[in-house]
């Protein structure tokens, strides 16, 4: 090569090295989401790929016009991975991607110190009826409907780790369309990945309920890295 060439190479490769301004910090999360929900608070459940049965859940705030991560934890996913809400089907454990607000908490242990959103204990009694034909379908009942069977349904007191606390995911609640899910929580980690729902340890599970605040309207996006069920586009 020419010396000469060889000079403006190198002056070209420190101009890239060295720019004159700092780069630009890649934007927070939620500033990247087609829709936040409108509130100023915000949980992201990621994994990097559908496959996955675990990523990170993120608790954010909206102050002043700028995302500011305020928790994090490791999460685990359904043990099929993520599949977009709208096809997802009841007993496939997957998990659904999507944006969803965030009704209530329970649990089996009273709530933890500084919750404020609405918070149910959990009695000898209490079921989530997960039974396709009942009119409770995706829906807390106590006591358990007749129309509701047993064995399509979770009887709540008997999973002592996972719903020690919980927070119940909006995804087909409102209007419950059937065979598409029911039971789908924010809840403290089992033994491995969930049977759909996200799961956390329960220091994080604490620090979440102490950290909502309804008044500002927290919502939880559930997503990939990229793909069909990109985290992005919700």
């Amino acid at each position: 090569m020419r010396t000469g060439a060889a000079v403006v190479l190198a002056s070209a490769s420190l101009l890239v090295l060295a720019p004159g301004a700092p780069p630009t910090a890649a934007p927070p999360l939620p500033a990247l989401l087609a829709d936040t929900g409108g509130g100023s608070q915000l949980i992201t459940a990621s994994a990097p790929s559908a496959g996955a049965t675990s990523g990170t859940l993120t608790w954010w705030d909206l102050r002043d016009g700028t995302w500011t991560k305020a928790g994090s934890a490791p999460a685990r996913f359904g043990a099929n991975g993520l599949v977009e809400g709208g096809s997802r089907r009841q007993g496939t454990s997957t998990t659904p991607a999507g944006l969803y607000d965030l009704p209530y908490a329970f649990g089996i242990k009273k709530a933890p110190a500084g919750t404020r959103v609405t918070y149910r204990t959990v009695r000898q009694n209490s079921w989530w009826c997960q039974d396709n034909t009942s009119r409770s379908y995706n829906r807390w009942t106590e006591p358990r409907p007749a129309d509701c069977r047993a064995a399509e349904s979770e009887h709540l007191i008997s999973y002592t780790q996972q719903y020690a606390h919980a927070y119940v995911i909006g995804f087909n609640y409102a209007k419950p369309v059937r065979e598409r899910g029911a039971g789908i929580f924010l809840h403290v980690n089992g033994r491995a990945a969930t049977a759909g729902c996200v799961s956390v340890s329960a220091e994080a599970m604490r620090a979440v309920l102490g950290w909502a605040d309804p008044g500002r309207r927290p919502h939880i996006a559930i997503g990939t890295a990229s793909g069909p069920t990109a985290i992005v586009r919700y």
